[in-house]
């Protein structure tokens, strides 16, 4: 227990009583005796108000600290949900395209290869960059129109599957997912050179028809992953976040995402 203010009441009631005494009797010593314990009870009184606003102030800011922590781990808890979430999707998503692996080696409208020919070309590619000690790169890849008139819908496959060949190399593979999207596997290519591909392949598109949105994930192997599901799990949460804005976007992978 705090006997501060205590021991300020009791020199306050002395001086109090030394007063009366000094009316009563009529003592000029007293009555400075009286005047001094009240200027002293006044000094400690005024500190220890002091000491009260100030252990007040500290206890509000430790509140708002308080305060900001929870909602720092339920913001951080909402998104390691999120990123459940995606991860769990990012496997149903990968579990589907190698089940496509038996189907057609070419897609109908685009005449690009199929999502199916895409995955196993991944899986070679990746295991020849194992053994050759060289980055190969992943790009999934959405073209779309109408964005501006608020009903967008995929942009004419035929357009897309000419800019893009005219832009990869021969050594590239260029392929339609089932899900209207494109894929890149982009061999001997870091992030850098991937980024610069996509963007060659939106001027094209861009400079061919308006209303066209671009936008891309880019993954590498082996900085972002060090086998197929890795890198296409980092270049899909790459090509969601860049779904998130209203323009061309591309979008990188982090390492830990």
């Amino acid at each position: 227990m705090n006997r501060r203010p205590l021991a300020v009441l009791a020199v306050g009631a002395l001086g109090l009583a030394v007063g009366v005494a000094a009316a009563i009797w009529d003592a000029i010593t007293l009555a400075v005796v009286a005047g001094s314990l009240a200027l002293v009870a006044g000094v400690a009184g005024y500190r220890l108000v002091g000491l009260l606003y100030r252990a007040r102030t500290e206890i509000d800011e430790l509140q708002e600290k308080v305060q900001q922590l929870e909602q720092t781990v339920d913001h951080e808890a909402r998104a390691r949900a999120e990123v459940e979430k995606k991860l769990a999707s990012r496997i149903e998503l990968t579990a589907m395209r190698k089940s496509t692996q038996g189907d057609a080696l070419t897609d109908g409208p685009s005449g690009l290869f199929s999502e199916g020919y895409f995955t196993v070309a991944l899986d070679a590619r990746i295991a020849a960059a194992r053994r050759n000690l060289r980055p190969v790169a992943v790009v999934l890849m959405e073209v779309i129109e109408g964005l501006d008139s608020g009903l967008p819908r995929p942009a004419e496959p035929v357009l897309v599957a000419e800019t893009i060949r005219e832009t990869v190399r021969e050594a590239d593979t260029a392929c339609r997912l089932l899900d209207g999207g494109y894929a890149l596997v982009l061999e001997d290519t870091t992030e850098n050179g991937a980024i610069w591909t996509v963007e060659r392949i939106r001027r094209r598109l861009v400079s061919r028809s308006s209303g066209l949105t671009v936008w891309a994930g880019v993954a590498c192997y082996p900085a972002h992953g060090l086998s197929t599901e890795e890198v296409l799990d980092r270049a899909d949460l790459a090509l969601d976040m860049a779904r998130e804005w209203r323009q061309d976007r591309i979008e990188v992978a982090s390492a830990d995402s």
